[in-house]
């Protein structure tokens, strides 16, 4: 699917009651062929989650200043997702690691097969960088499996680069991307 002149594509932050669309999204993208390289929870533990969590979940990356979800929509439709979670000096991050230094990390992308091709990739990952930017951080970073070479593709394109750190997560093995932000 491209780009017409009758699509529109707008990216905006989740609202805190879409709790359902969350849950939705979460369990499309731990659904897709691709999670066991993309995503750290299976679609297993995703479902089993009560709605209290995803009413938390939501309402804190609506509101909060240490997390933000977006959702990209074309046409009215919600296409795709990506989350960032801020972490202050000394704190753990999503994979357990010390946070040197005030970090903010993209996590939880998913673009939905219908919404690939259209530019929501890069217009989550572009959104994801201004609200880090206006929270006085310069760089944003993601971690990518070393064999999801579609999704380190999308990174590149939106003007991440390996860091040149490599981990062994809980799904394998992993590149840290970064991208400095204006």
């Amino acid at each position: 699917m491209t780009d017409s002149p009758e699509s529109s594509l707008t990216v905006r932050r989740i609202r805190a009651d879409e709790w359902e669309l969350v849950r939705s999204l979460r369990l499309a993208a731990t659904a897709d062929p691709d999670a066991g390289i993309a995503f750290l929870e299976t679609h297993e533990s995703a479902s089993a989650h009560p709605e209290e969590f995803w009413v938390t979940r939501t309402e804190d990356a609506a509101l909060s200043e240490t997390v933000a979800q977006f959702l990209a929509v074309s046409d009215g439709d919600v296409v795709g997702t990506a989350s960032v979670l801020v972490r202050a000096t000394g704190q753990r991050d999503h994979l357990g690691r010390i946070v040197d230094d005030r970090r903010a990390d993209v996590v939880g992308v998913y673009v939905d097969p219908a919404g690939r091709g259209t530019g929501a990739i890069d217009a989550l990952l572009a959104a994801a960088g201004a609200w880090v930017a206006t929270l006085g951080l310069r760089e944003i970073h993601l971690d990518v499996h070393r064999d999801n070479l579609r999704a380190q593709g999308a990174y590149r394109r939106a003007g991440f680069a390996p860091t040149g750190e490599t981990l062994t997560g809980p799904i394998g093995p992993e590149l840290v991307m970064a991208k400095r932000l204006a």
